[in-house]
């Protein structure tokens, strides 16, 4: 049975996306942005930090979108050996020539999900790609890293970090489960 701790209650979460925002407030210029959430929660996060950022900066024009990446499931389970992503016509078809994308997901972990985002968004033009993501555990296993960052949190390699993120979960929590 695996036991659970709590790292951050609803408060303290929330505390973490103000802190996001004030350091995407401040490291990024006026050029126009694209939050991309990766479902599943990174898209109610995504939210959550446009929202802050327009309070904080209501002249920055942001745009939103999201991108279905899938390679684990929630507990960790490989589900695909190779990063699938799946996108809308739009999405496809869009140029992201002149605009800075801010990618965000909840917990960077290898970085397969984010990397396989960054293959997509060049491939459209991107010249300006950045990561936001509410935990990092420093185990990334490819060459990317998040700019914009809630926690970092060194744990064990067989420990996992749960985000609870609404409306997927009731309540904002971070846990750490040990199996």
């Amino acid at each position: 049975m695996a036991e659970r701790f709590e790292l951050y209650d609803a408060p303290g979460v929330h505390g973490l996306l103000d802190a996001m925002a004030r350091q995407a407030a401040a490291a990024f210029d006026d050029t126009p942005l694209v939050l991309t959430g990766i479902l599943r929660r990174g898209a109610p996060l995504a939210d959550q930090l446009a929202e802050r950022l327009r309070a904080l900066r209501p002249d920055w024009p942001i745009d939103r979108m999201d991108l279905k990446v899938k390679r684990y499931g929630d507990d960790l389970t490989l589900l695909h050996p190779q990063t699938r992503l799946e996108a809308d016509a739009g999405s496809r078809a869009r140029d992201f020539a002149g605009i800075r994308l801010l990618i965000v997901d909840d917990v960077l972990y290898h970085g397969h999900s984010l990397f396989r985002v960054l293959e997509f968004v060049k491939a459209r033009g991107a010249e300006q790609v950045h990561a936001a993501v509410l935990v990092d555990r420093c185990t990334t296993r490819l060459p990317v890293h998040a700019r914009i960052t809630g926690a970092r949190l060194q744990i064990a390699p067989a420990d996992v970090i749960e985000c609870n993120v609404p409306p997927y979960e009731p309540d904002w929590r971070i846990d750490l489960l040990r199996p």
